[in-house]
């Protein structure tokens, strides 16, 4: 039976899918733009348009490759949020083994373990919903290569979430010992 409940399941496992690809949909796209094949890689970016729709040339295409190619970066920098947050909340008592003198929630491992999984649960959700909104965007960002008009906000915010994602790789790189 199709539920509107399945339906939207489906629709965000498709979502997060498609996120999580655009790193490699993206250079796959920016191979063919910068090897002449615009249609490729507009097949590529998933924004194939009708027939009476006039073709961007293929510098437009190669543009959208790259921003593609940004936009998977920082979706994989939101699913690397998402496993450590899995792996160090969900499965916290099997990443660490002790002593839990000084873990937050410790000195018992169930303590520890309870703590972690209380933490790490918001930011795997959250890191999901905008792993979501990381393939809505894109998806908006490549309107025009199908034909349809893009809003004013949409390539302002593809580039403040890629720099936002870059400082918090360099801000994480840095906290590490």
């Amino acid at each position: 039976m199709n539920t509107p409940y399945n339906t939207s399941k489906r629709r965000l496992g498709r979502r997060l899918g498609d996120a999580v690809s655009l790193l490699p949909v993206g250079l796959c796209a920016l191979a063919a733009a910068l090897g002449g094949q615009g249609e490729t890689a507009r097949r590529w970016m998933r924004a194939e348009a009708g027939p009476d729709v006039v073709r961007p040339g293929t510098a437009r295409v190669a543009v959208h490759a790259v921003l593609t190619v940004l936009l998977g970066v920082l979706s994989l920098v939101l699913a690397a949020v998402i496993f450590l947050a899995v792996a160090r909340g969900l499965f916290y008592g099997l990443v660490d083994r002790g002593p839990y003198d000084h873990s937050w929630g410790g000195p018992s491992r169930a303590g520890a373990w309870l703590a972690h999984f209380a933490a790490a649960t918001p930011f795997a959700v959250g890191s999901t919903g905008l792993l979501y909104g990381v393939a809505r965007l894109h998806s908006r960002m490549t309107a025009p290569l199908r034909g349809v008009r893009r809003s004013v906000w949409v390539l302002p915010a593809v580039l403040v979430s890629c720099a936002a994602g870059a400082l918090f790789v360099t801000g994480f790189v840095r906290q590490l010992p």
